[in-house]
């Protein structure tokens, strides 16, 4: 199929609405089973559509269109952002979103997004309801820190260990997941037997960057926004700095690289840095970097032997 005969389609995704740019105009349409029905009624023989990833409003939709055949690619948000300010185009409304998806769609024609595995999508859903309830108990943590009232202390101890039982709770139910899917299981064992990868470490990698030992070691530091990039402009050369990427992915590596530095091998390489005049948050960035190398490096499929 010629690019040209692709017809982009922008949606732009919320809770509550799917805001698409189709064939030159835009129709909202309800984000739940109704609105993808009529929206693959819609779509043109040769669509390809164009969303952005939200925290979770667009999950369902994309398992639909996949299910259905449809091309989709899931875009980088600051990339479209980057593409409107660089068109001109600086009104936002859900409309103008679905606009600028599809041109962004004609412009970029950007590579369609491969369909997600059922066992990645159950554990993703499970790995983010932890990483909520842990956020709702270093909240709660920081709220029993100044409180004073003993009713009032008790209440949020109380409301504290029962979202710890939780947590651990989700943390069985993930380790069970990953046991009973030998794919995930194998790639677990992997990741486990390198120094500072723990089992939170090793659920968000598996859950949050499946093209973890499928990509070049460039690809998948840009991935988890561990790539550093040069601010250099005629003879001035400014400092290199990481941006984008997936947050939850980089924070995970740099929990585990800290572990890393005190009890594991690349602690030589941490300390190579320093002593070279390093900063404490660069040589920790760059020590998470080389871990996240040398996953990628383990996790890739064997050469087939030569027959």
């Amino acid at each position: 199929m010629h690019h040209s005969s692709k017809v982009y389609v922008g949606i732009d995704v919320s809770k509550l609405n799917l805001d698409c740019f189709i064939a030159d105009r835009c129709i909202r349409l309800p984000n739940g089973p109704k609105g993808f029905e009529r929206l693959r009624s819609l779509l043109p023989t040769q669509a390809h559509v164009v969303l952005e990833p939200t925290a979770s409003y667009h999950r369902k939709l994309l398992l639909y269109l996949h299910r259905h055949a449809v091309v989709l690619s899931v875009v980088n948000p600051r990339q479209v952002r980057d593409f409107a300010r660089a068109s001109g185009r600086l009104a936002k409304t859900d409309a103008i979103d679905a606009r600028m998806l599809s041109l962004f769609g004609r412009t970029m024609q950007p590579m369609p997004t491969a369909a997600p595995e059922p066992a990645r999508c159950a554990l993703a859903a499970l790995n983010s309801s932890r990483d909520k309830l842990v956020d709702m108990r270093t909240q709660l943590r920081n709220h029993i820190a100044h409180i004073d009232l003993p009713g009032a202390l008790k209440s949020c101890n109380a409301t504290l260990r029962a979202i710890e039982r939780q947590i651990d709770k989700l943390e069985r139910a993930i380790l069970e997941h990953i046991k009973a899917e030998p794919a995930l299981a194998a790639s677990y064992s992997l990741l486990r037997s390198h120094h500072g990868v723990g089992a939170v470490c090793a659920s968000t990698l598996l859950a949050a960057l499946p093209q973890l030992g499928l990509i070049s070691r460039q690809k998948i530091a840009s991935l988890a926004g561990l790539a550093p990039f040069n601010r250099d402009s005629g003879s001035s050369r400014g400092q290199r700095h990481i941006q984008g990427g997936r947050a939850r992915v980089r924070r995970a590596l740099y929990m585990a690289a800290l572990s890393a530095i005190r009890r594991g091998s690349l602690k030589a390489f941490y300390l190579r840095l320093r002593s070279a005049g390093k900063p404490t948050k660069v040589a920790l960035i760059a020590t998470a970097r080389k871990l996240l190398i040398i996953l990628n490096s383990s996790l890739k499929p064997s050469p087939l032997p030569c027959s």
